[in-house]
C-alpha cells in the first residue's frame, strides 16, 4: 500500500547545504527547486539574478514548499559567494567544464558547509562563478545529450551529497 505524506517514516534532517541558483529564471523550475531542496533537507535557497519569478506560476510546481523553505533573492551571485567563502563554506558548481570532476568522486565532508551552485537553464553557470568555486563537478552522462534540466541535475547532486554526508 502506498504511504501518504503523514505515514512515511523518513527521518527529517537538515544538511549544511545552501543551494545557490545563478540566474535560474523559469518559474516551473524555481517551484521544483523549492520541492527538491525541501526533500533533501537543504538549509536555504538563494536565487540570484534579475527578474526571478517568485509568484503564482512558480507555486504550481512548488506545492507550498516556499512557505516553509528558507529562501532569499539577491541580485549579485558573486558577492553572495564571496560572503560565504569568508564563512569557510566550500563552493561547488554543478557544471560540465574542461576541469570538472565527476560528482561521485568528490568527497563531501560534514565539517565544511556547502554552497551548491546551479545555473541558468540555457547558459549554465557563468565563467566568473566557476572561477570563484572551490570545485566544479559534473554528472556523468552516457547518451548523446550533454546536459539535463537544472532540477533533474540538482536532484541527482543533492542525492549524492546527502548520501555521502549521512554516512559520516
Amino acid at each position: 500500500m502506498q504511504l501518504s505524506h503523514e505515514q512515511n517514516n523518513f527521518k527529517k534532517q537538515q544538511f549544511p547545504i545552501i543551494l545557490l541558483c545563478d540566474n535560474v529564471t523559469n518559474a516551473p523550475n524555481i517551484g521544483s527547486l523549492f520541492r527538491i531542496a525541501d526533500a533533501f533537507g537543504v538549509e536555504e535557497l538563494i536565487f540570484c539574478g534579475e527578474h526571478i519569478p517568485i509568484g503564482r506560476r512558480m507555486t504550481k510546481t512548488s506545492r507550498s514548499t516556499e512557505n516553509y523553505m528558507k529562501y532569499r533573492v539577491e541580485s549579485d551571485a558573486l558577492s553572495v559567494v564571496e560572503e560565504f567563502k569568508n564563512l569557510n563554506y566550500i563552493i561547488v558548481s554543478l557544471e560540465i567544464s574542461e576541469q570538472s570532476l565527476p560528482l561521485h568522486q568528490f568527497n563531501f565532508k560534514l565539517d565544511k558547509p556547502i554552497i551548491l551552485i546551479v545555473g541558468h537553464e540555457n547558459f549554465g553557470i557563468s565563467e566568473l562563478m566557476l572561477k570563484a568555486s572551490n570545485a566544479v563537478l559534473h554528472i556523468n552522462m552516457y547518451g548523446h545529450n550533454s546536459s539535463m534540466n537544472v532540477v533533474q541535475a540538482t536532484g541527482i547532486a543533492l542525492y549524492e551529497i546527502t548520501n555521502q554526508l549521512s554516512r559520516k
